[in-house]
């Protein structure tokens, strides 16, 4: 199934992401084909996911980052990038393709070491994808001298390097960085979203999926 179907609710997040995914995907089959850059372009190298919790920001970072690993052959006769079957979606979503980093921590914090680390691997060329992805799950857990760290990175990108950042709300990240990130709100999925997903993906049956979307109020991850 494509990348996007477990994105629950948030059919403008998705629109935005799957346009700047087919315009990232031109954008490298042009440099990999020595071929002119496409003047205007939707993608661009930080993002910023907000949302309250269970809203499904990490989820629309890690299916941003499988559709801009997409190989499928399908691209080539108009098909959209993420089609959940090709080895770079599949690969991006089970968290083991070798050009996504997907950071997530139980600390209350993030410091300098590990984000001089994220900042050193962003500056390598892929090694076997489209891009190099770095997705940080809670970049409102950065210390202020990690974010100062991750700053330049964010300043001064790598050609082929997307940072994926994701927050609670825009206030919980340092202004220097989110002033460089393009800003996507993700909102709480409706109760009948949350009970379609469970229907059509997990098999729940109709009364129950109602159910239990009720119970969590539209919170995915319960």
């Amino acid at each position: 199934m494509p990348v996007w179907d477990d994105l629950v609710g948030q059919e403008r997040v998705q629109s935005q992401l799957a346009a700047a995914a087919r315009d990232a995907d031109a954008l490298v089959t042009a440099v990999e084909a020595g071929a002119p850059q496409p003047a205007a372009s939707k993608m661009t190298h930080a993002w910023l996911f907000t949302g309250p919790p269970g809203s499904g920001r990490a989820t629309a970072a890690r299916a941003f980052a499988a559709a801009l690993q997409c190989t499928s052959p399908d691209r080539a006769l108009g098909g959209e990038p993420g089609c959940g079957f090709c080895d770079g979606c599949h690969t991006t979503v089970v968290g083991t393709h070798a050009d996504v980093e997907i950071v997530r921590t139980d600390l209350l914090s993030i410091g300098v070491k590990e984000t001089r680390e994220l900042v050193r691997r962003a500056q390598l060329s892929p090694a076997v994808g489209r891009w190099q992805v770095i997705v940080l799950e809670d970049a409102d857990r950065l210390t202020e001298g990690a974010g100062n760290v991750l700053l330049k990175a964010v300043e001064e990108p790598a050609p082929r390097t997307v940072w994926l950042l994701c927050a609670p709300s825009l206030e919980d990240v340092l202004p220097t960085i989110r002033s460089r990130c393009r800003h996507l709100t993700l909102r709480t999925p409706p109760v009948a979203a949350v009970a379609d997903v469970l229907v059509r993906r997990d098999g729940v049956e109709p009364a129950v999926a109602a159910a239990a979307a009720r119970a969590t109020q539209g919170h995915i991850g319960r």
